[in-house]
């Protein structure tokens, strides 16, 4: 009985609840848009991680994000290639340049240096093999298509990183970074650009390629005795993207900074959840001490309001779930990063009914000790 009275007087007085609908569906965009722009944003140092197929990652111990590795010894390879599992070891080199475009100007970069094979394991989700086919030619490089007018550089045109000629023979897709610029080239175009990697024994990682994919935590414990531990380090693919994120989303300013703002953005829209949403049950005050005078008890007129809640909350969130994925939409196809994940959308909703729910109760506060028939006058 509650749940019909509830939902056919949702549908008689729809203009009175329409405004909580539309703050419940607007706090719901802003606050999924904010948590998957964070996400999106943070995500972007672990681009070398999520990018590539490697099964395991080398690096230097205790490094704090993928895109923070320094030198390793590269007799590592050697040592990685004992073991039956592993099928494949391949450098991958991370260095810095500066970019000076054809039409002036200069910007910093982060070069990615890879392995230019066609089964190569670096950045093999970004590049197919036609495209990884163009860097074999010496001093060549890719810049992500988003990038293009930042570098003031067109496909084919030439450009200076670092006072050395490199001409642009094409772009990659979902590589742009949080603070720079990624910038693809060959291992040896990249030790000739960045001269503190031109050693043939300066490593910035090695990535690892198994028999089974099943087998990596396994191998990663074989190779990280006490040991080994002083000399290099062992990760995961999930492990090391894991970690860069973490990383500059809790202990970098940038990333505490955005926390920041997500957390003002989901008060901001509780608020105005809540507000409307309470304003609308209040309103319908004569209503509930109207059954209150006829008998109905109190816990069966909370039922119908929290029915009555709940049906708001969850057709608002139909409606911020829509704009989310526009949103998410806008941002594929202007470049952002926007991680818009199951996850962070269960998350957010669960959040959104909770705070429909909650706002549903608080407005019935004044009634519980209230005279029904003052009520009504």
């Amino acid at each position: 009985m509650a749940v019909a009275l509830a939902r056919k007087t949702l549908l008689h007085e729809w203009r009175r609840f329409l405004p909580a609908v539309m703050s419940v569906g607007f706090s719901g965009v802003l606050i999924i848009v904010q948590g998957a722009l964070l996400l999106g944003i943070v995500g972007t140092n672990a681009l070398p991680v999520t990018q590539s197929s490697a099964d395991l990652w080398i690096g230097f111990p205790g490094t704090q994000s993928a895109d923070l590795g320094r030198s390793i010894d590269a007799g590592v390879s050697a040592e990685l290639l004992v073991d039956p599992r592993v099928v494949r070891v391949e450098p991958f080199l991370m260095g810095t340049g500066d970019w000076r475009g054809p039409r002036g100007g200069g910007i910093s970069v982060t070069l990615l240096g890879i392995d230019t094979r066609p089964d190569g394991l670096g950045l093999a989700k970004a590049l197919s093999p036609g495209t990884r086919a163009l860097l074999e030619e010496p001093a060549t490089v890719l810049v992500d298509a988003g990038d293009r007018d930042k570098l003031a550089t067109a496909v084919g045109e030439a450009a200076e990183i670092n006072g050395q000629r490199v001409r642009v023979v094409g772009t990659t897709n979902d590589m742009r970074a949080m603070g720079g610029v990624n910038v693809v080239a060959s291992l040896a175009t990249v030790r000739a650009i960045d001269k503190s990697l031109a050693a043939a024994d300066n490593v910035t990682y090695y990535l690892v390629g198994l028999r089974s994919p099943e087998a990596a935590t396994t191998v990663r414990n074989r190779f990280s005795q006490h040991e080994n531990r002083t000399r290099f380090e062992v990760w995961t693919a999930a492990d090391l993207a894991e970690r860069s994120v973490r990383y500059w989303l809790l202990e970098s300013g940038a990333g505490v900074g955005f926390i920041f703002a997500t957390i003002v953005a989901l008060l901001v829209g509780i608020l105005i959840t809540s507000q409307t949403l309470m304003a609308a049950v209040a309103a319908s005050t004569p209503q509930y001490a109207t059954l209150r005078a006829i008998g109905v008890s109190f816990p069966k007129l909370r039922r119908i309001v929290v029915e009555q809640a709940g049906w708001v909350g969850a057709v608002g969130l139909a409606f911020g779930l829509a704009g989310s994925l526009f949103a998410a939409l806008l941002a594929r196809l202007n470049g952002i990063p926007f991680a818009l994940g199951p996850g962070i959308m269960v998350l957010s909703g669960g959040l959104v009914l909770a705070v429909a729910l909650l706002a549903g109760l608080l407005a019935l506060r004044r009634l519980r000790h209230a005279d029904p028939a003052a009520l009504l006058r």
